[in-house]
């Protein structure tokens, strides 16, 4: 009896049940590659280091949560588009008819193609997301912080709209 418990224990505890739940629904026998191409800025409000900062981005948001290998051009999922919109807008006004907190809001053109399962493809979609702030802060002051907080939310609205096909 008692080698039958051990046995057991032995049995259990050397086996362990992994879940990974990202959201991602790939056939990776079908699909292997990403090709995922540079975000040029098109807006008419134009803060350089965005460009970059929003394409690493999104290159880290796939090798980070799938295992597709990232290629420079002609993978089986081909991810594309630009930056259209900087924009920085009031929001809520004072008393003293000034704008009290102002908005950042960034705008993504994409056009995605799964050269494998051609019908989860589109072409020029739109993604944004913005953060408010207060406008006693100057936009210099914040900007990058705020960058990085609308990027992550358009890269995650990508991410689904392109492989978490349910």
């Amino acid at each position: 009896m008692k080698k039958l418990l051990a046995l057991l224990l032995i049995m259990l505890s050397s086996c362990t049940i992994s879940y990974k739940f990202n959201g991602a629904s790939i056939n990776y026998n079908l699909i292997k590659t990403i090709s995922i191409s540079d975000f040029p800025i098109r807006a008419a409000l134009v803060y350089p280091p965005l460009e970059e900062t929003f394409t690493n981005m999104l290159k880290d948001s796939y090798t980070r949560q799938t295992q597709l290998q990232m290629v420079d051009a002609n993978g089986d999922l081909q991810i594309e588009g630009e930056i259209t919109g900087y924009n920085i807008t009031p929001q809520a006004v004072g008393t003293d008819a000034y704008a009290t907190m102002t908005r950042l809001t960034i705008t993504v053109k994409v056009t995605f193609v799964n050269t494998k399962e051609s019908q989860y493809d589109f072409e020029n979609r739109t993604f944004s997301a913005y953060q408010d702030f207060s406008s006693d802060r100057m936009l210099t002051d914040v900007q990058d912080e705020l960058i990085t907080i609308i990027c992550e939310e358009i890269v995650d609205l990508i991410f689904n709209a392109t492989v978490a096909n349910w």
